[in-house]
């Protein structure tokens, strides 16, 4: 089983890039062998969407060809956001316009909020509501938040809040075992004729 992580800030060196490095471990650890690419949007900035994408621009194509094959190949997705100014960052946003062939559809996807303090709701909900129309993915109804992250998840477990950690230990794991068992399932959701993108190529 292929998983895809996206660390979705741009910051370099950002705590989103610390928990996707816990979670591709975790996974990779797991019963079920799962296979993790992190997509880090710091290390693979991508240009900003416009009209030439649809014309089968050559220098988007170039870019885009190895992330998309990349999706594709991908059984499920964690989508790491951090909330900045009570938002999913702009690069984020932009990610998930750029795939409209089908990479993302019809497979599972577990939200991860980040908060340095005790948000992280708002690009939850600002990406349940607006992220997933034309490309398909589909978000699990379980989520994660990790408030006061920078306490939480380090290598030097005195860096971390006990309770917490052990907390959030136990929520994370809940979750991808939630995302692996809903993997398996979509696979047959993705062989069947009723999730075919031919007919209605965009959401309603």
């Amino acid at each position: 089983m292929k998983v895809t992580i996206i660390a979705g800030s741009h910051r370099a060196k950002s705590q989103s890039s610390k928990i996707a490095k816990v979670m591709s471990a975790l996974l990779e650890r797991a019963p079920e062998h799962c296979e993790t690419t992190v997509i880090d949007l710091a290390d693979n900035p991508l240009p900003l969407w416009d009209a030439s994408i649809w014309s089968g621009d050559e220098a988007w194509q170039e870019r885009l060809t190895p992330i998309s094959a990349q999706l594709a190949s991908s059984d499920a997705f964690i989508i790491i956001a951090p909330e900045w100014h009570g938002m999913a960052p702009a690069g984020l946003k932009n990610f998930f316009l750029l795939w409209g062939n089908g990479e993302l559809a019809h497979k599972p996807a577990l939200l991860v909020g980040i908060s340095a303090g005790t948000g992280g709701a708002y690009p939850i909900a600002e990406l349940r509501m607006s992220s997933y129309k034309n490309n398909r993915i589909c978000y699990l109804p379980e989520h994660l938040i990790i408030r006061q992250v920078e306490a939480v998840f380090n290598a030097d477990p005195a860096d971390n809040d006990p309770s917490a950690q052990t907390y959030l230990e136990g929520r994370l794991d809940y979750c991808l075992k939630q995302l692996i068992t809903y993997a398996q399932a979509f696979q047959t959701i993705r062989a069947s004729e009723t999730t075919n993108l031919d007919t209605y190529g965009s959401g309603m």
